[in-house]
């Protein structure tokens, strides 16, 4: 099959790499020093090019904030039966566009990336196969999830953003704030040293990644959850009532469980 990937980013090498033993791949991105370490693959710097290739998957890889322009930018030079699919991480606004266009689309989330996740073994990482998404685009990313032996839901688009801002957002967020009154320490605790270390992972990634995922419609509902926890745990430290904090410490621990 004939794919076309956007965007030469963490992801889209990613997927390339993944991709190009199986398939013939081409990977496009404006900025030709992005493909410097793409291989095994046509690599392309002009849109007019994607006309000759004719893509039967057009895999748009580029960031959330670029996601519907990159799609515009491509969809001139690609033929009527191609295929239009996602990994953004805000699915905002995607289904409206793919209606538009009259392409068939499946779009979809891996939920991981090259920072954190064990690229070597992605047996417990998970995928999200939006519902509202062409068939045979669907069975596509199915085949190829489970070749990467990722765990595979199904949800649709508003599902999906619902899950984001639950997942992702609130654990950004908290290590946004613990980050952000940090200090010099000189002699840190395990359990400050973990926290650490997943802020040093947290803010190595870009800059555009983190805002898509917190100007997610649905992140200020759960950030008003940690705000309401935030306020209830403040009060029963500030009375230093023993029986509350027992009895919150115990909601966690089921919460948890």
């Amino acid at each position: 099959m004939r794919i076309q990937i956007l965007g030469a980013g963490k992801m889209g090498s990613f997927f390339a790499d993944v991709l190009s033993f199986e398939h013939e791949v081409a990977i496009f991105d404006r900025n030709p020093e992005k493909l410097r370490f793409t291989y095994n693959c046509i690599r392309m710097s002009d849109p007019q090019e994607m006309a000759t290739f004719k893509p039967e998957i057009l895999l748009n890889a580029a960031t959330v904030q670029y996601t519907i322009e990159a799609f515009r930018q491509a969809l001139p030079y690609l033929p009527e039966s191609c295929i239009l699919s996602d990994i953004a991480s805000v699915k905002t606004g995607l289904k409206e566009f793919y209606e538009a266009t009259g392409h068939p689309f499946v779009s979809t989330h891996p939920m991981f990336g090259p920072t954190f996740a064990n690229l070597g073994n992605l047996s417990s990482e998970n995928a999200i196969i939006i519902s509202e998404s062409n068939h045979l685009g669907k069975v596509f990313f199915r085949d190829l999830y489970q070749t990467l032996k990722l765990n595979i839901f199904e949800y649709t688009f508003e599902e999906h953003d619902e899950t984001v801002a639950y997942s992702l957002s609130i654990p950004f967020a908290s290590t946004l704030v613990f980050a952000s009154i940090m200090k010099p320490q000189e002699a840190p605790g395990t359990t400050f040293k973990k926290h650490m270390d997943i802020a040093r992972g947290l803010m190595s990634e870009d800059d555009y990644l983190l805002t898509e995922i917190l100007f997610n419609p649905h992140t200020p509902t759960q950030l008003g959850q940690i705000r309401k926890e935030l306020a209830h745990l403040l009060q029963i430290i500030e009375s230093k009532d023993a029986p509350a904090m027992k009895n919150f410490l115990h909601e966690v621990r089921q919460k948890i469980s």
